[in-house]
């Protein structure tokens, strides 16, 4: 009889934790250094996350109520980071010959894509683009088209664009072939920071009892009080029903 009601009680427990709470796949297919950095940001915003390994990568996985805030506030930061190719991954020998405007166009991109990750590695940056123009004669006896970029940086405040800008477009002038002599020429190289709006925490906090919770969190503290109760009941109840059914059986 005691064996069974532990078994009742540690099983309602479980229903407690696991039951009131279905959790979903916030995002998938992700790096170990990936998973990390979302994991730290919802820490940081009081979001409970799991990192699940599978054979594609690390999903993270949050509860059902929570994946409004979970998603806005990696929105905010920018989390995860966006995959970016290589100039390796563009140039793989593929066994496939290229025509020179395909090869053109694979090395535009791949320099806009290996120009955007190192600016992304800067403290502050959330997003950020790279647009390149390569010096080009569009006709024969026509003057050479000017190389050229436009740069589009999101950035939260801990970056200060005055500070940084004139580091950027001498980035972006040495990186590029043709621009050397164009880092103080507005009309070759643009920049543009744009200011990321702040997350908006409109989490709700709700009375339980004596204590402040969560709204998305109440569901689960009732299941777990109702739990808890029914559990004492039956401590309580279960001796006393032995005790009488054992008095009966001796008499």
């Amino acid at each position: 009889m005691a064996a069974r009601l532990i078994k009742s009680v540690c099983f309602l427990l479980v229903l407690a934790v696991t039951g009131c709470g279905e959790s979903v796949v916030l995002h998938s297919q992700l790096s170990e250094q990936e998973a990390n950095a979302v994991i730290a940001e919802l820490a940081d915003k009081q979001v409970h996350a799991q990192k699940v390994p599978d054979k594609n990568g690390i999903s993270i996985r949050v509860r059902t109520e929570a994946i409004s805030r979970a998603i806005n506030s990696l929105s905010a930061a920018g989390l995860p980071r966006t995959k970016r190719s290589t100039l390796g991954d563009i140039f793989r020998k593929e066994g496939v010959i290229s025509t020179p405007l395909e090869e053109r166009a694979r090395y535009i991109y791949a320099l806009s894509q290996e120009l955007e990750a190192t600016l992304s590695s800067i403290d502050g940056v959330i997003v950020a683009r790279v647009h390149v123009v390569l010096p080009e004669r569009v006709a024969p006896g026509e003057a050479v088209q000017p190389a050229s970029a436009s740069v589009f940086i999101k950035h939260d405040a801990r970056l200060d664009p005055d500070g940084i800008q004139s580091r950027v477009r001498r980035m972006v002038a040495s990186s590029i072939p043709g621009m050397a002599m164009a880092i103080d020429n507005p009309h070759k190289i643009t920049t543009v920071f744009v200011l990321a709006a702040a997350f908006q925490d409109n989490q709700q906090l709700l009375f339980f009892g004596p204590f402040l919770v969560p709204q998305q969190d109440l569901g689960f503290w009732k299941s777990l009080f109702a739990a808890l109760v029914t559990g004492c009941l039956l401590a309580i109840i279960t001796p006393v029903v032995w005790l009488k059914l054992r008095k009966k059986g001796s008499a």
